[in-house]
């Protein structure tokens, strides 16, 4: 085990404390010893025949006694310590086998204690599977895997429920005639290579939103703007190249200023989001990045599966629909967890489930954790047996990646870092307490002294203070 390394200060007080054990140890405490001098000179004085004059001076009352107590400041103790020990000091040998022991007990205990704050008890761990189960039954039974069909885009009956509420939001005949209006074009919105100055592989009426990152509800908002403002077009192609350029014939759609190139970008997104081919999920048109990997018995890269599932019908409103299970999984965790917080006596401040800081809501990083490994790990169950990409609930797998990269932070670098500042922290505030009764002892045992000795002035022992 590596030996503790003190600071400057922790070393000075090493070495003053060793000092004074050593003064203490030199000191002898026989109580008795002043009485039987006294009591033997009485005896000598009566035999020597002044036995009336030793009475006489017990009964006089006693005169105040002048006695200057000069108590050292911090600095002479550390010099006085420099001067006889020599090199650093440790803690240890000031303290016994048994007490060693015993500190090395309360600190153990201090540890189990942190970790029964963090981790999960068999409760927790039932919360957390039973609401990932609950949300993978609920993307298999009523999400289900989109697919084209006669009527256009078809899935579970959850799905289908969400996408009829978006087209009764958005009709598509208002979004078709919102579409033709000229405020609503934008320069990235080219649907073929015909004005290009460079081929974008796949920029089709099929795959162009996909591929161009100004479609991407959330990118979008971003590069988008940016291409509105600039008259120009940036894209990722199928390949995974990226081009970035001026369309013939679309440059004159920008807007320089920015709250109208803002307010373009809402209305051709809300154009674009009910039609046949309709947005693209959030980041999607970045997979076309990864131009590897070896899928399926057609053994396709990770861009080729996310251009399929676009292609199939995994867009935007797909993306919303998979996004109410793990919702789902978000309410049943948090919820769950804030009744037990209220049911073991803590407040209703203290049980409002949504911020993630381990030191305010312990566990619940780490249940959101555990409930959507268990969904994401039945999600991947359903892909692997229907052998169809579509099926991958991406929101699922979205929040697996945020809450796994929280948890990897947490068992790497944080753990060790918050248990020990809980250890610590009790151990100084125990300290805190030791040393004010200490100042509050000697405070009163100053009193006494003072009255035995009829002192003038209180005196007020402060072995803490300094100067």
């Amino acid at each position: 085990m590596k030996d503790y390394e003190y600071t400057e200060n922790e070393l000075e007080l090493n070495k003053v404390l060793t000092h004074q054990k050593e003064q203490l140890e030199g000191i002898d405490f026989e109580e008795d010893r002043l009485d039987v001098a006294i009591s033997s000179s009485e005896k000598l004085l009566k035999s020597l025949g002044y036995g009336d004059k030793v009475e006489n001076a017990k009964n006089q009352p006693r005169q105040p006694i002048q006695w200057d107590l000069t108590i050292p400041s911090w600095e002479d103790m550390c010099k006085e310590a420099e001067k006889v020990i020599d090199g650093n000091c440790s803690l240890l040998p000031l303290f016994s086998e048994e007490e060693l022991l015993a500190n090395k007990a309360s600190v153990n205990q201090l540890n189990e204690d942190f970790n029964s704050i963090h981790n999960l008890d068999k409760i927790d761990v039932l919360i957390c599977v039973a609401a990932g189960i609950l949300s993978a039954v609920v993307d298999i039974l009523l999400v289900g895997v989109p697919g084209p069909s006669v009527t256009g885009t078809k899935a579970g009956p959850l799905s289908d429920y969400v996408r009829k509420q978006f087209e009764k939001k958005f009709s598509p005949e208002e979004m078709a005639k919102l579409a033709e209006k000229k405020f609503v074009k934008t320069p990235y919105d080219a649907q073929d290579n015909r004005n290009t100055s460079v081929d974008v592989e796949g920029l089709s009426s099929y795959y162009h939103r996909l591929v161009s990152l100004g479609h991407d509800p959330i990118l979008g908002w971003v590069i988008g703007v940016i291409d509105i403002m600039k008259g120009q077009m940036t894209t990722i192609d199928k390949k995974g190249r990226i081009v970035v350029q001026v369309v013939a014939g679309y440059s004159d759609r920008k807007e320089v200023d920015f709250f109208k190139a803002l307010a373009k970008q809402f209305l051709h997104l809300k154009s674009d989001i009910v039609t046949p081919m309709g947005l693209p999920a959030p980041f999607m048109g970045l997979f076309n990045l990864l131009q590897f990997g070896n899928i399926g018995e057609e053994n396709n890269t990770i861009a080729e599966v996310v251009q399929r599932m676009y292609y199939e019908g995994y867009d935007f409103i797909q993306f919303c629909s998979s996004s109410i299970p793990v919702m789902l999984t978000e309410l049943i965790v948090r919820l769950s967890w804030s009744i037990k917080r209220l049911k073991n006596g803590c407040s209703i401040k203290e049980s409002i489930p949504v911020s993630l800081n381990r030191n305010k809501t312990p566990k619940l990083a780490s249940m959101l954790f555990l409930a959507h490994s268990v969904a994401s790990a039945i999600n991947a169950g359903k892909v692997y047996f229907t052998k169809n990409p579509t099926a991958i609930n991406y929101p699922q797998w979205l929040a697996f990646a945020n809450y796994s990269f929280r948890q990897l932070k947490w068992w790497v670098w944080q753990k060790a870092n918050e248990r020990n500042k809980y250890v610590m922290g009790k151990i100084d505030a125990e300290r805190n307490d030791i040393l004010a009764m200490v100042d509050n002892d000697f405070d009163s045992y100053g009193s006494e002294v003072c009255q035995k000795l009829l002192l003038p002035d209180k005196i007020s022992f402060d072995i803490f203070t300094e100067g």
